[in-house]
């Protein structure tokens, strides 16, 4: 938050989606059918009932907020089957402080934008060019000093990852598109000191 702010930097990264059991079975009410009043710190259900409760915690060493709904709301519900689980209290849910719950929510509904999507696809060729690049010539660890021999290590594993890829090509081989093994890197690494 505070890097889009103070730089203008956005993050592009897909955010984890809503995990509740409404949200896996795309029935019901997930989080983003409910409506947040921050300044009154409650939370409104879709059929238009006010949480009970409002309670700010630390889950996991990260601020949250619990809001619970209570059960003499819940129960009477027509629509309960598709709002919560819960025999004996009302819907209960967990959401982060505001500024990272409102971050959260506009990433996630970003990240179903056919641009989004785009980016993502970019950010996914370099995190694979970097993983291969990684697993293949351990370019996090320098194995000399100075710079000017660092970089041409640097060129070196470029032209050696170049290499690889061509020959895969070439022979239409796919390249391993899973984790690579300790045999199977050394054998990478092998080729990478030949080329």
């Amino acid at each position: 938050m505070s890097a889009r702010k103070r730089f203008a930097i956005t993050l592009v990264t897909p955010v984890l989606l809503d995990h509740s059991s409404q949200a896996r079975a795309a029935a019901g009410y997930d989080r983003s059918a409910f409506t947040i009043d921050w300044d009154a710190e409650q939370v409104i259900c879709p059929q238009g009932q006010a949480s009970s409760s409002w309670s700010p915690c630390t889950q996991r060493d990260t601020a949250a907020i619990v809001v619970k709904f209570s059960g003499e709301v819940c129960r009477p519900c027509p629509v309960r089957s598709l709002c919560t689980s819960a025999k004996k209290g009302g819907r209960q849910l967990t959401i982060r402080a505001r500024p990272l719950q409102q971050a959260l929510d506009q990433a996630r509904v970003d990240q179903t934008s056919k641009e989004w999507q785009d980016k993502d696809k970019l950010r996914a060729g370099v995190e694979g060019t970097m993983r291969q690049a990684v697993a293949v010539t351990g370019v996090r660890r320098a194995r000399y000093r100075g710079l000017a021999k660092v970089q041409l290590e640097h060129v070196f594993s470029a032209v050696a990852l170049n290499l690889i890829r061509l020959d895969a090509w070439w022979n239409e081989h796919p390249l391993d598109r899973t984790r690579t093994g300790h045999l199977a890197r050394l054998e990478l690494a092998e080729l990478a000191l030949a080329a």
